[in-house]
């Protein structure tokens, strides 16, 4: 498995001290959690996008190609690019130049997003939102493992023997997570294509996530890609840790009743209990976590938001520390135990260019007999 955080970039005003960062401040604070999600063990850090505030991030592929050049191991991800508003061609482009980048170390998930002012700023309808996800990845599959495209449809202009450069690294295209927190018709897209599917897992309960990923399962395996056990899984979450609980508590509930998603509205306590949002300490965070087995199936990557609410950087390093000392580890070895030999590893670029090049000397050594 794969264990990592994400960060939704919002700008927020601590509420125990009335700061407020700027812009400047959360990229660079932004930048040495990655930094310290490293350092700490962890394999994952994947930034949102956003176009609007209180959010910072509306160039993710300029903020991982940092990351990249400060980063040794990391795989860099998205959460979520959007899909909808973005260019294909774009797309295409910027993120074969990460993958060149960082050496292959790198992927990205695609999502509608949960902003409707971002449509018309783009030139898009929110009311066409599946449709536009369904005709944009289309076209970036298709400029992505085919040379020269030719190709019309509903959305944008026509191409005509268009050729998106840079070609893929070592002429494998990155690997795509569909990501989505109430649409089926983004997890049948994912199934569809063999691709990723990941569940952002932090609003909704338990029972919603396991239909989600259950349908999704189900659909993989209808559409010939492997097993419903073979389809590749991934999962967010939330938490904040201290050695006790009631320290966790005490300290996260200022940040929860403010925060610009989930603020001023249920309590922490309902939230907690009827989400997988974990307030408390590493064992729980553990047995929380584990818990996730139990209806999701055994899945490839778990991602936590951890810098959400304004949070102080000093704090969210804090939380990396226990995270990567106490948590992961543990996770680690527990999943390890009793996973089917048939479940696939996390993708990663170099897994993936071994797998074509057996593929490829498969079909040479069938058509030479």
């Amino acid at each position: 498995m794969q264990f990592g955080i994400f960060s939704v970039g919002d700008i927020t005003t601590d509420p125990t001290t009335g700061r407020t960062p700027t812009d400047a401040s959360r990229l660079q604070d932004i930048l040495t959690i990655a930094r310290h999600a490293e350092e700490v063990g962890l394999d994952v850090f994947a930034m949102g996008e956003h176009h609007n505030p209180p959010f910072f991030p509306s160039s993710p592929v300029a903020i991982n190609s940092w990351v990249a050049a400060k980063t040794e191991r990391l795989i860099l991800s998205t959460a979520t690019t959007l899909i909808t508003t973005n260019d294909p061609v774009r797309l295409a482009e910027d993120y074969a130049t990460l993958q060149h980048l960082s050496g292959g170390r790198m992927d990205l998930t695609l999502g509608r997003g949960n902003t409707g002012p971002v449509y018309p700023w783009f030139g898009e309808d929110i009311r066409q939102g599946i449709p536009l996800a369904l005709e944009k990845y289309a076209l970036l599959r298709r400029l992505w493992r085919e040379d020269y495209v030719d190709w019309s449809g509903k959305f944008r202009t026509p191409l005509q023997g268009f050729q998106s450069t840079p070609r893929p690294l070592d002429g494998v295209q990155p690997f795509v997570w569909h990501g989505s927190i109430r649409s089926p018709e983004i997890a049948e897209q994912a199934a569809y294509y063999g691709d990723g599917f990941f569940a952002n897992h932090i609003f909704w309960p338990a029972s919603h996530t396991q239909k989600m990923v259950q349908f999704y399962r189900q659909r993989f395996e209808h559409h010939g890609h492997g097993t419903a056990e073979q389809a590749i899984v991934g999962l967010g979450g939330q938490v904040f840790m201290r050695k006790n609980s009631q320290d966790a508590v005490r300290e996260f509930r200022p940040y929860f009743d403010n925060a610009p998603v989930y603020g001023h509205g249920p309590s922490l306590e309902d939230f907690t209990e009827q989400t997988p949002l974990t307030v408390g300490s590493p064992q729980e965070v553990i047995d929380r976590t584990l818990g996730f087995r139990d209806y999701v199936g055994d899945y490839q990557r778990q991602l936590w938001l951890m810098d959400h609410a304004g949070l102080p950087l000093k704090t969210v390093l804090e939380q990396l520390d226990i995270l990567g000392g106490e948590v992961v580890p543990v996770l680690r070895e527990e999943f390890a135990k009793n996973r089917p030999t048939t479940v696939p590893d996390a993708p990663t670029h170099d897994a993936r260019l071994a797998a074509a090049a057996v593929a490829e000397a498969e079909e040479r050594a069938e058509v030479a007999s």
